[in-house]
């Protein structure tokens, strides 16, 4: 398992610095101290251990709204919100560069693609029970808002991190928030 985990270090490291298409298996084998036979022993191509790293990723950020989540929502709705833009952030902000590539370049395999569309549908129902509950909430879908605030949090989040716009990480989660409580009680 030491070879496997050093690997995908190795590969997020390379995949950061150097891109997908640039992202080759002999220079993550080199990244990694090992032979490329000894690569192609755990992972049979680049796609394979790039799927394992965006796989690893999106447990990682449901991971993370989970332990948002253990110490019970707050009462108000911007509150609530905060949370999950807090927990989307924190996915987002330890390798933006890393997150861009397996995002924005790398091919998904179908398997991949099935397991993100269960999180986000999953993320959208949750929202959806939030906002239900919540009585200042006045858009007449509720449905679709939970589909546009978490989309919007995804979507936004990545893209500010992408950027490498960190060093505005607190006002843009504020602007977040607001903006999406003056969308959700309007």
């Amino acid at each position: 398992m030491e070879t496997h985990d050093r690997i995908l270090a190795a590969a997020a490291r390379v995949f950061a610095e150097h891109g997908y298409a640039a992202g080759t298996t002999n220079r993550i084998a080199a990244a990694a101290g090992h032979s490329i036979g000894s690569l192609y022993q755990y992972f049979p191509n680049k796609d394979a251990i790039l799927a394992e790293l965006v796989t690893a990723h999106a447990e990682s950020g449901i991971a993370a709204v989970t332990r948002r989540l253990e110490g019970g929502l707050p009462e108000s709705l911007d509150g609530k919100i905060r949370v999950f833009v807090r927990a989307a952030m924190d996915n987002h902000r330890d390798d933006p560069a890393l997150h861009r590539v397996l995002f924005e370049e790398a091919p998904r395999p179908p398997d991949l693609l099935a397991m993100l569309h269960t999180a986000e549908e999953q993320a959208i129902e949750a929202a959806q029970a939030l906002l239900a509950e919540a009585p200042e909430v006045r858009v007449a879908d509720l449905a679709m808002a939970a589909r546009l605030v978490v989309n919007s949090i995804e979507s936004l989040v990545h893209r500010f991190y992408a950027h490498g716009e960190t060093e505005q990480a607190e006002r843009f989660e504020n602007e977040l928030v607001a903006m999406l409580h003056r969308y959700l009680t309007c």
